[in-house]
């Protein structure tokens, strides 16, 4: 019997989708959430079902669905961490990004040494496609999955008799290696704990005094007494070039008046300033200038507004604050930039983005000039960038649709549906201001265009999975559990162990690096409860852009090269 058309797609995918959500939020395990995960499992459960009561759905509509709720997925994933990808491996990044990608790599070399190992002795070991939806599982990758799930597509589409009667439904492995794939993630966190014997207070201090957060780009504000007599008629810019640091001085006390100075502005000893630099500029700074002095600014005679100004106009996106000349222009000094949740000193060369807000100081009217300029319109940037979205996926889908020849592999490699949108969404995140793309997406939007994927792809896996699922439970599923259980924790402890004997990494850091490797929020809500603090958040940030990438890369690759 046929499932229907239009409306009973939309009803099936209703029920699958909300009683998962429903589930996802109310049910939990010892205090774990395994969140929207919960849409496979029903799909699974109404995709047997339909199958017992013989009803027959468009593979068509499901395939579509799957395959355009992935590329939606992964293109916001792409744009949410184009941003911080390349500035990732910068300074503390190196290490942590390393202890990441050897989770990953340890991650594949032990399932690929249960598949080789086990494959004679165990028939479920011996299917390789459904032992990386294992894989995929353990780590509680998603994308891996779909990504994974393009490649077979690939892989049947050109050799419809690789696989035989049907292609491996390997959201099967998926589904029962992942509660203990978020179990085995949290545990191996606790037995490096008990390992190494963690003393939580001397690992927060050990933190604080170790790492100074983006120390060349973290604004540090201060107020500055002149006491050097050689600057006495030197003018700021001068003093910029003497002392070899930028710095912006948004204020100065010159003869009991406050007045904005620009670059021009001469100064005389005495005379205070309130600077804004990088932090790792602040003490030779001082030690050039003079010494830190307290002042009530509010108590001056002449008001300065400080307000925090957004960036909406689209014709500003790429340029550099410097090209503006605030202080010589518009009488305003710009202090401090925010972008995607970080603070940043406002050099000159600092590149303004659609969405970006900057700390601007100055007299009223002037702050409300350079305003108008940077646009300071909020309700523009509650537009969705529909240009972007998919000129973006446009691009994506072509870019992934490109051969690319590796010597000794009888097809060659594309990055397909998951991959090719991942890269090109990263990469309009960084440098989509070069082609006057506004990448900028609100919170809220970039959040909805991301479930709104995952559960369409989850609910799809799901109900294509439900047929065949008990009997893949029966005839050696139980093995998949085990297998993915080794396949997280193995690796974890590895490279944890690694990481706090040769790195001497901080164990609140390595927390949220772990989390991060696996892509694993549960994890990460877990580490932070535990630390109290947020140091794990910093370790999930720095190695999620990469882990995601490699997650979404790796899937497919072993697929292509050892399926193919």
């Amino acid at each position: 019997m046929s499932g229907g058309g239009v409306a009973h797609t939309v009803i099936l995918y209703s029920l699958v989708i909300s009683l998962g959500v429903f589930l996802g939020n109310k049910v939990k395990i010892a205090g774990i959430s395994l969140g929207v995960t919960w849409i496979l499992f029903v799909g699974i459960l109404i995709g047997d079902l339909l199958m017992r009561g013989h009803v027959e759905e468009n593979l068509a509509v499901l395939n579509f669905i799957q395959d355009f709720g992935l590329i939606l997925f992964v293109f916001s994933i792409g744009l949410q961490v184009g941003p911080s990808f390349f500035t990732s491996f910068k300074q503390g990044g190196v290490k942590a990004n390393g202890v990441a990608t050897g989770i990953v790599l340890l991650n594949i070399v032990v399932m690929l040494a249960l598949y080789f190992g086990l494959r004679n002795f165990i028939p479920a070991a011996n299917d390789l496609p459904m032992m990386v939806g294992t894989l995929c599982g353990a780590v509680t990758n998603t994308p891996g999955l779909g990504a994974a799930n393009a490649a077979l597509d690939q892989i049947h589409s050109l050799n419809p008799s690789a696989f035989g009667d049907q292609i491996p439904v390997i959201a099967n492995g998926y589904a029962c290696a992942y509660p203990l794939g978020v179990v085995g993630i949290i545990l191996s966190i606790i037995i490096i704990r008990l390992i190494f014997k963690i003393n939580f207070q001397a690992e927060e201090e050990h933190f604080s005094k170790k790492n100074k957060k983006n120390a060349a780009i973290k604004p540090h504000l201060m107020h500055v007494e002149i006491n050097n007599n050689a600057l006495n008629g030197k003018s700021i810019l001068e003093v910029r070039g003497f002392i070899g640091r930028d710095f912006v001085c948004s204020r100065m006390l010159h003869n009991g008046h406050v007045v904005v100075p620009n670059k021009e502005t001469i100064l005389s000893v005495g005379d205070k300033l309130y600077i804004v630099c990088a932090e790792e500029d602040a003490d030779a700074i001082v030690a050039f200038i003079g010494s830190v002095v307290e002042i009530d600014w509010e108590k001056q005679d002449l008001p300065m507004d400080s307000r925090r100004i957004l960036v909406t106009k689209n014709e500003i996106n790429g340029r550099t604050l410097g090209s503006f000349h605030p202080s010589s222009m518009y009488g305003v000094n710009v202090t401090r930039l925010y972008r995607s949740g970080m603070e940043i000193f406002a050099s000159p060369n600092t590149i303004l983005q659609v969405g970006d807000s900057v700390v601007v100081v100055g007299p009223q009217d002037a702050v409300d000039r350079f305003a108008n300029v940077l646009g300071d319109q909020k309700q523009q940037l509650d537009k969705p960038n529909l240009l972007t979205l998919f000129v973006g996926i446009l691009a994506g889908i072509i870019f992934g649709m490109l051969p690319i020849e590796i010597p000794g592999m009888s097809m060659p490699v594309k990055l397909g549906l998951a991959g090719g949108p991942l890269i090109i969404a990263i990469l309009l995140g960084r440098f989509g201001f070069k082609l006057k793309l506004v990448a900028y997406t609100t919170n809220s939007a970039s959040l909805m265009i991301r479930d709104i994927g995952l559960v369409l792809f989850l609910a799809s896996v799901g109900i294509k999975a439900g047929g065949n699922f008990v009997d893949t439970v029966l005839n050696g599923g139980i093995h998949y559990v085990w297998m993915g259980f080794l396949i997280t924790v193995i690796p974890i402890i590895i490279m944890g162990i690694f990481a706090r004997v040769k790195w001497h990494m901080n164990y609140f850091l390595l927390m949220g690096v772990i989390s991060g490797a696996t892509t694993d929020p549960p994890a990460l809500a877990f580490s932070q409860a535990t630390a109290n603090n947020g140091i794990p958040s910093v370790g999930y940030s720095t190695v999620y852009p990469l882990s995601m990438f490699l997650r979404i890369i790796t899937a497919q690759v072993i697929i292509l090269i050892f399926c193919s």
